[in-house]
């Protein structure tokens, strides 16, 4: 299996010879690059609604070139990303092409060894959203370490963090570590899935390092807005929501709904208890059942119209907890989870100003941001 340095060379070289074009490309659609090392492989493919070439799921895309795809891994929300949010996804038949789907969000979030028994080589290639809560970097750690105990390769076909444009929250203390939130990173990292897997080696966060590949990127700029034209979960429907997931998320540990239920999930945030002309009403439905006050107005936020952030807004959140007339049971055991630490919440309690506990993680930050330059690609 070529190594990292070899692929990035080679696409370098291919830049200079002129044989790829001067423009923006994902790692998937690079086929040039990873098609001949699944030659003569039995290929696993990590994949989901996100998973394309143009218009084509990258599934179809590499039966269509001859790739003996064996199976599929699905994350949270599945294959086809219409599962609700936390619910347990099944194993399952793609009715499409046949391939046994082999869930990673239900009784088992590790590939097994019987999973991989047949499997040379893992392909993964999901969107992120650069949250460390969105669990889809969590599964990409457990199937690393999969591949790196039964001696199976992995590409990671990178593509842009809709979020990488900045860093910023509580850096995860591991005494808190769940699947929303694995490894000591805070919560927005800046970092695309390609670069994050790397550092998940390097880092030694797996019980031994994977052999890995990465396929960069070309002319992928950290800092220029990207859209998203598939949405990576059901209820994360545009770009608002999307930049606004890494602070609203916080509120999914407290008394607030973030609007699932509604037609602008992750848009507006509410409840009953909250003084405010704006109103809006959670209803159970598709990609959203049982959602927080359900049937019930709530009054608060209206976001759509918020102009795209560069920071988590601790504001909204220190705002409503001063609101709230049941303070006691304003968060829930959720809270510290999603934080990543017990202290953010007792700041909050305290009185601490968004400032104030801002500049309590600046230290952490620092260590952070030099930590993964050494990970960077792009």
């Amino acid at each position: 299996m070529a190594k990292i340095t070899q692929i990035i060379a080679l696409l370098f070289c291919c830049l200079h010879l002129g044989c790829v074009e001067a423009q923006f490309r994902l790692g998937a659609e690079q086929t040039q690059l990873y098609i001949p090392l699944l030659e003569a492989k039995n290929v696993a493919v990590v994949a989901n609604q996100s998973s394309r070439i143009s218009n084509t799921h990258l599934v179809d895309s590499l039966l269509s070139l001859g790739v003996d795809v064996v199976k599929v891994f699905s994350p949270e929300h599945g294959f086809r990303g219409t599962a609700d949010a936390g619910v347990k996804v099944l194993d399952e038949i793609d009715k499409k092409t046949g391939l046994p789907i082999v869930s990673l969000y239900g009784k088992n979030k590790k590939p097994s060894k019987n999973d991989l028994k047949d499997i040379d080589v893992i392909l993964f290639d999901i969107q992120d959203v650069g949250a460390r809560f969105y669990t889809y970097i969590s599964t990409l750690h457990y199937v690393m370490e999969a591949a790196a105990e039964n001696e199976v390769s992995v590409i990671v076909l990178d593509r842009p963090n809709p979020n990488g444009h900045y860093v910023d929250g509580p850096v995860l203390d591991t005494n808190f570590r769940s699947f929303v939130g694995m490894h000591p990173v805070p919560i927005v990292h800046g970092m695309t899935i390609g670069e994050y897997a790397q550092m998940i080696n390097g880092e030694e966060w797996i019980s031994s390092p994977c052999d890995l590949l990465v396929v960069s990127m070309v002319f992928y700029q950290r800092k220029e807005p990207y859209s998203l034209p598939i949405k990576p979960s059901p209820n994360l429907p545009n770009d608002i929501a999307v930049n606004l997931y890494p602070t609203l998320c916080l509120f999914e540990g407290t008394t607030v709904s973030i609007g699932r239920g509604t037609e602008n999930p992750f848009q507006h945030f509410g409840a009953p208890y909250l003084k405010s002309k704006y109103k809006f009403t959670p209803l159970s439905g598709t990609g959203s059942k049982y959602p927080k006050h359900e049937n019930i107005t709530c009054y608060g936020v209206d976001l759509k119209q918020e102009a795209s952030l560069n920071e988590l807004n601790l504001d909204w959140l220190i705002d409503v907890y001063n609101q709230a007339p049941d303070k006691e049971n304003f968060f829930n055991n959720f809270f510290d989870k999603l934080a990543g630490t017990d202290v953010l919440k007792e700041q909050i309690i305290s009185g601490m100003s968004a400032q104030e506990i801002k500049n309590s993680w600046k230290e952490d930050l620092v260590n952070f941001c030099e930590m993964r330059r050494l990970y960077l690609l792009y």
